[in-house]
């Protein structure tokens, strides 16, 4: 299993690290997923079919989870994204897109800030969805949902935004596993921390639902105060995860001419 050094690099990945459904060797790009709180690869998988023929699809599997249960979660934002920032390094030889779906977009901003400070090639676009802007720290709107929500309140959520899928729900193991996942998410969330005046060298897409409570607004305002290389924002039906028809296709709504902007329909 891959493993990250003293430095921030990883050991050469197997396919339990970077999940590639597509395995496009020759492709021309790669598209880079970042998970949400509580969440895996499976949620992005079914994307690959939706993908331009030029573009592999690299999913990074957080420590604790699926093909790396065994390596235990790590316990703060640093640790996750430097083994992130590692690991897309590794896909990063061409050119590549991150994307980031809730506290998966915080991973994107921050994976592209560093891969930036240690002088990889940067990232043709930056897509980050459902996401808040980076502050310095954690604020108590973005602590949702919180440390303190029961079982309960937990799996109401996981069930409510779609994130819990429906063979978990029926499976008391399964359903623990994935109560203790999120719980470890959250803690590694709320020790998110960073430099919020760094800029983005890449160009930044930020899509949103338009009935996400989450969402500050003026959102979109302080996404761009961070985008040095342009920047587009869309609104899209539903809320957090917005709607599962929306969800089901998001990537068309991805910008994949860079220099163009805009998205494929």
């Amino acid at each position: 299993m891959s493993t990250t050094t003293a430095q921030g690099h990883a050991t050469p990945h197997d396919d339990t690290s970077i999940i590639r459904p597509l395995r496009r060797d020759s492709a021309e790009r790669v598209l880079v997923c970042f998970g949400f709180c509580g969440g895996g690869t499976a949620p992005y998988r079914p994307w690959a079919s939706l993908l331009p023929d030029d573009l592999d699809l690299a999913l990074i599997c957080y420590p604790g989870r699926e093909g790396r249960f065994l390596e235990g979660q790590v316990d703060s934002w640093d640790a996750l994204a430097a083994d992130a920032a590692a690991l897309t390094r590794q896909v990063a030889e061409r050119p590549y897109l991150l994307f980031g779906h809730s506290m998966g977009g915080w991973m994107a901003y921050d994976v592209a800030t560093r891969l930036q400070d240690q002088g990889v090639r940067v990232a043709e676009s930056v897509i980050i969805s459902s996401c808040n802007a980076p502050y310095a720290s954690v604020r108590e709107r973005d602590k949702f949902p919180a440390q303190n929500d029961t079982d309960e309140q937990l799996m109401a959520w996981m069930r409510n935004f779609g994130a819990l899928p429906d063979y978990v729900l029926e499976d008391p193991d399964l359903t623990a596993m994935a109560l203790d996942l999120m719980r470890a998410d959250i803690k590694v969330r709320d020790s998110f921390h960073c430099d919020d005046t760094k800029t983005l060298l890449s160009p930044l897409t930020v899509l949103l639902g338009e009935t996400d409570e989450v969402i500050e607004d003026n959102a979109e305002v302080r996404w761009a105060e961070v985008a040095a290389a342009g920047f587009s924002a869309r609104h899209l039906p539903g809320g957090h995860f917005y709607t599962p028809e929306v969800w089901s296709v998001l990537p068309r709504y991805f910008p994949w001419d860079a220099e163009q902007g805009g998205s494929v329909a």
